[in-house]
Formats: structure tokens, C-alpha cells, sequence
């Protein structure tokens, strides 16, 4: 896993043939929130309209009456008569995209004007800034002159041993380690609840992007009574969490994307002069790879960090055109400088609140193998088919081996009880494979699945698709989801965008 840019594009509306709206989907009364709404600080949030607030939440729901934590909520409220009003969307937080607190702004993004009869509201994940407290263990853990990926020696393969259990350890001290024994998906599905409530709201609709939707399914399982409408975009596999789900299913697909960004590249070697072949492509990385590891680019771009900042093209097609921009300012201009800068903001540099927050969930929602024989077993077959990135990911990962907050039992996904939800997904997503979808829409028996046949981006919408954004408006709007078509396939297909313009 990665971090992840938000991509995002203009789209127009598409008609959809759907069947009658479920009669879950009744209109619901404008709620009363007993939260206290302000003007944000956050000044993206700010500026579209937002409001935020705060909540205490009990820290261990089995204990309510004692810690308690904040956190930080958003709100965009909708702008339709109250006679039309369609009522919450909230966001389920994606901790691999970061906090979810400004999810609220993707309700503008739909088209026909689809979002305007919803509230939409956002939380930051218990752990991540700005709710309190927030996690860190060693912000400058990503930084630079890291041991190399993938290990030539022992010698260098205990280096990253050492520093994975070093970083483990540093998350399991003080405060700390209260908060990392109530970072479950089963605690941030409690949150939802208890947010639920506090905004006087009968049902929530939910909104969530590839990992945040297996936080979806979960409160989906525990709470089936309290779902209206579902937006589930990237499915997590739930049968599969965590250490399948987040290293090994990733990373050969992860490859084919990062070759796929190759050959567009090629395509476009007026603009890019990287080489007019997939090939030439390749042999240019592979050369540059080199280079780095020799001398740093800029005196900081080492491989692990050429790696991190080019593996964002897998996720996001949309990144495609600034990355080839990189990648060829370095090869012709010697342009380390933005190289420098990429990796700083996409590693979120001297910040670790991201990547604590979402090892706190993902360490202890299912148990992880303690010992290094069988990760090292499968990482070394992975990587015979996916070189790039195999090591770096399992590395990512890591410190869940040692992880200092007990693992617990995985919720059995059970979504028979919910009235219908709207699944999404790309065929090519790496981050979170198709499979999951296809999982997913078997566990949620009144769901439907929306493919992009060929499409590789991960949680992307809205916005980036037009035929994929009609089906949400749709589905919002009146309830409506595509007809479900027997066996373990996708209901509907919608045809992939239109691949990146390339920029000089």
C-alpha cells in the first residue's frame, strides 16, 4: 500500500434503466443534530461552506462512561427545499486516503445536482489529526537514506527488520498505547453510531473509498437497520483482511499498472522522450532505477524513493501526465528539485499521523503471521512476478508483525440484512483487486456491481467517470440501483474514461 492522490474530473449525466425503489428509501425527516457547528479553520472546507464540530466518543465502547476522545467532524449541508431533503451521507473515513474529513466536498462533484439534497459529513478517523489525539511514532520514518527495498544481503534484510520492530515499539508508548488497543474497524463503526445519533439522523446513507469500505461492511453487519443507501467504490475482500488483502493481492497488478503507465508514456514520446516502446520505456526506468541508487537525485532521491513516488501511477490513471513529467524533467533536465518535492508531499515527510493511524487498524482488526519465515517466503515468490513492488510494500506493512496492540476477530461480513447498496470498482484496481467486489456483491445479496472494464484507478469517483457518476447520481436520487444479473459477474459495465491528455 501507498499513499493516495485524490483524482478527480468534470463528468455529465447518463440516464439509467433501474428497478423500483426499495422501501427502505423513504424520504427522512431533516434531522436534529445535538453537535455544536462552527465555522471551519480548515480553509478548503471553508471555502465550499462547511461547517465543523466535535464529538466525545468513549475510547473503549465497552467502557462508555470512561476516556473519552474528540473527534473532528465537517458538514455540508444541503441546499434544497427541506421538502426534498434526502438526508446524511457520511463519509466512511478511508484510512489508507488519510483522515475522511474532507470528504464532504465530493458531494459537489456529482452531477444533475445529485448531491444538493443530502448533508454531508466527514470525520476524521479516531487517531488521525485533527481529532484527539492523534497518532505518531517517528514522523521521519519516511524519510531518506532508507535501507534499499529489496534486500541483497541478510545483513540489509535485518536492517529492515530492525527498523520495522523499532517503529512498532515507538507506537507502543505512553498515551499511545491506550488508543492503539480501540483502532479496530469495529471501534470507527461504533463512532459512526454514536455520530448517527448525535445528528439525530434515523438512517445514515454511506459513502466509502477502498479501504474505508471494508469500515463500511462492518457497520453494514452490525448496524443493517440503521443503512439507507450505500456507495461502496474499490471494494475491500473482507475475507481476506489483513495480510492478504494488504500485501500479496496488491502488488502483481500493482506491476502491470506501472507497465501499462510505461506504454502510455511510449505513446506519448513527442511529449516525454522517454522512448517509443514499452520497452524503451522500461530499460529507461530500470536505468534511471540505477542511477539513483548510485547517486541520489538530488541528494535525497534514493531508490526507495524513486519507488514511492512513481508507484502512485497504479492507483490513479489522472496522475499519469504529472509523474511522466518527473520522470522525464529528471532524465533531460537533471530536475531533482521536483523530485524532491513529489516525494515530500505524497510521503506526507516529517508527518507520520497517516501511516500510524492506518497500521493501528490494519494490525489489529485480524491477526498478522509473527513469524519472518513465512513473510519472507511470500514476499520472495511475489516478487518473481512483481520486482517493483513486492518488497516495498511488504516493508510498508511490517510492523504489524510485531505490532504491540493484541489482533482481534475479524467481523463476519453479513450485508443480507441491508436494503441494497451500489458497488464500484475498475477491473484493474490493484489496491483493493476486483475480486473484492465480486466478493462483496455475494455477502450483500440486494447490492449491485458497476464495473470499469479496464480501468485501473482506485476509489476515484466521483468525477471521474460520467457513465459511473450517473449511476451514483441515480441511485441517490430516487434509490434506483441496476439490475442484478444471475452469477458471480457485475451487473453493469461502464466503458473506461478516456486515457490521460499528456502535458509537457
Amino acid at each position: 500500500m501507498r499513499r493516495l492522490l485524490t483524482a478527480v474530473a468534470t463528468s455529465t449525466f447518463l440516464l439509467l434503466t433501474v428497478p423500483a425503489v426499495p422501501a427502505a428509501a423513504a424520504t427522512p425527516a431533516r434531522p436534529a443534530s445535538t453537535i455544536a457547528w462552527s465555522t471551519c479553520t480548515d480553509t478548503t472546507l471553508a471555502q465550499a461552506g462547511a461547517e465543523c464540530g466535535t464529538l466525545q466518543v468513549p475510547l473503549n465502547y465497552a467502557q462508555p462512561a470512561g476516556t473519552q476522545i474528540t473527534l473532528a467532524l465537517s458538514r455540508i449541508r444541503h441546499t434544497v427545499p427541506d421538502s426534498e431533503y434526502q438526508g446524511v451521507v457520511l463519509a466512511a473515513p478511508n484510512p489508507l486516503g488519510g483522515s475522511g474529513y474532507t470528504d464532504p466536498l465530493q458531494g459537489a462533484l456529482l452531477p444533475e445536482n445529485a448531491g444538493a439534497a443530502y448533508d454531508w459529513v466527514g470525520f476524521a478517523r479516531r487517531g488521525l489529526s485533527p481529532s484527539i489525539p492523534a497518532l505518531s511514532c517517528e514522523p521521519g520514518y519516511f524519510g531518506y537514506d532508507r535501507p534499499t527495498y529489496e534486500p541483497a544481503t541478510a545483513a540489509e534484510e535485518e536492517a529492515w527488520l530492525d527498523r520495522t520492530e523499532g517503529y512498532a515499539q515507538a507506537c507502543d508508548t505512553g498515551n499511545q498505547s491506550a488508543l492503539l488497543d480501540h483502532m479496530k474497524a469495529t471501534d470507527t463503526a461504533a463512532d459512526m453510531e454514536t455520530i448517527r445519533t448525535a445528528l439525530g439522523a434515523g438512517q445514515l446513507n454511506i459513502y466509502a473509498h477502498s479501504y474505508g469500505t471494508y469500515i463500511a461492511q462492518v457497520y453494514a453487519t452490525l448496524h443493517p437497520r440503521q443503512v439507507r443507501r450505500m456507495v461502496l467504490d474499490s471494494n475491500v475482500d473482507p475475507t481476506r483482511v489483513w495480510y492478504d488483502a494488504a500485501n500479496f493481492d496488491q502488488n502483481v497488478q500493482m506491476q502491470n499498472n506501472l507497465e501499462f503507465w510505461f506504454a502510455w508514456l511510449a505513446s506519448h514520446d513527442d511529449v516525454y522522450h522517454l522512448g517509443a516502446t514499452t520497452e524503451a520505456v522500461t530499460q529507461q526506468w530500470d536505468d534511471q532505477l540505477a542511477a539513483v541508487t548510485t547517486a541520489p537525485a538530488g541528494g535525497a532521491i534514493g531508490p526507495d524513493e524513486w519507488i514511492d513516488i512513481f508507484l502512485v501511477s497504479p492507483y490513479f490513471q489522472a496522475s499519469w501526465p504529472f509523474l511522466g513529467s518527473a520522470f522525464s524533467g529528471w532524465v533531460h533536465d537533471g530536475d531533482g528539485a521536483t523530485l524532491k518535492a513529489l516525494f515530500d508531499q505524497l510521503m506526507q515527510y516529517g508527518n507520520d499521523n497517516t501511516y500510524a493511524a492506518l497500521l493501528a487498524e490494519v494490525c489489529t482488526d485480524a491477526p498478522w503471521p509473527s513469524d519472518w519465515a513465512k513473510w519472507q517466503a511470500d514476499t520472495r515468490a511475489t516478487a518473481a512476478l512483481a520486482p517493483t513492488t513486492t518488497w516495498g510494500n511488504t516493508w510498508f506493512n511490517a510492523p504489524c508483525r510485531t505490532w504491540g496492540a493484541e489482533a482481534g476477530t475479524p467481523v463476519k461480513v453479513d450485508g443480507s440484512k441491508v436494503a441494497g447498496a451500489l458497488l464500484i470498482d475498475e477491473t484493474l484496481d490493484a489496491a483493493t483487486p476486483f475480486e473484492g467486489s465480486l466478493e462483496v456483491r455475494s455477502l450483500f445479496p440486494h447490492s449491485s456491481l458497476v464495473s470499469v472494464p479496464g480501468g485501473t484507478s482506485n476509489g476515484a469517483t466521483p468525477g471521474s467517470n460520467s457513465c459511473v457518476d450517473a449511476t451514483i447520481a441515480a441511485y441517490l436520487t430516487t434509490g434506483t440501483l441496476p439490475t442484478r444479473v444471475p452469477g458471480r459477474q457485475a451487473d453493469r459495465e461502464c466503458a473506461a474514461s478516456p486515457l490521460p491528455t499528456p502535458t509537457g
